[in-house]
């Protein structure tokens, strides 16, 4: 598991862009914005890479995109049909402070309900550290609030249905939540001591568990150019 820039590896973005976009199809999926490929061109976006051990396969990932460079933030694309107040409640946390929205969480058939996916909501709200965020947005489905409550997200009720919209598609209901406090004061104990424990070793391995089984998963947080500042 591995983050870069996207504009630094355009290779790595489309294997990317390829297994997510498969995965949205097996669920009958085709309108999600932050399944559209302009963010390989936005300087303002960082990606992380699940892979198998052997480096052949994509399985898994997410994405974190700053507010920045005249860009719109995926859930503004995503919502703003139904809510035009999105832009200004974005415009409030970038205002003079870092902001921006973590999305394109995916995990291949293959590892499904081994874990990884509730991993990736913890390293993504780690990686929000390492990137010095003061906020960061998230629009979820359904079944993972919880989760992403747990990681420190709260949902934004001054918008929508009380943070709920519907959306891609007439059946299925997206929820808008942000984490205020990046100390993570409103986050499961559990939850936010991993993700401390994950900012301050963020090269490490870890062993997570699901439904289907455990996955001992190597991850590495440093962009590259960090790395050499942070051999662990």
């Amino acid at each position: 598991m591995r983050i870069f820039r996207a504009v630094d590896d355009p290779a790595s973005c489309k294997l990317f862009a390829e297994g997510h976009a498969n995965v949205l199809r097996d669920y009958g999926v085709t309108k999600v914005t932050s399944a559209k490929n302009d963010w390989f061109y936005n300087p303002y976006v960082y990606v992380v890479l699940v892979e198998t051990e052997d480096g052949g396969e994509v399985v898994g990932g997410e994405r974190i995109h700053l507010v920045g460079g005249g860009f719109p933030l995926p859930i503004e694309e995503a919502i703003s049909i139904v809510e035009k107040r999105i832009y200004g409640l974005v415009a409030s946390y970038a205002d003079n402070k870092v902001t921006g929205e973590l999305c394109g969480l995916w995990n291949a058939k293959s590892i499904a309900g081994r874990g990884v996916s509730i991993l990736l909501t913890k390293l993504g709200v780690a990686l929000a550290h390492i990137l010095k965020m003061d906020s960061l947005f998230v629009l979820c489905a359904p079944y993972t609030v919880a989760m992403c409550e747990s990681a420190g997200f709260e949902i934004e009720t001054t918008i929508g249905n009380r943070g709920t919209f519907v959306y891609p598609k007439l059946d299925l209901v997206a929820t808008a939540l942000v984490v205020r406090d990046m100390k993570l004061g409103t986050a499961n104990p559990v939850f936010r001591n991993e993700i401390l424990s994950y900012i301050e070793k963020p090269v490490n391995s870890t062993t997570v568990i699901g439904e289907k089984g455990t996955t001992d998963v190597a991850y590495n947080l440093l962009l590259p150019e960090l790395q050499k500042n942070n051999p662990a």
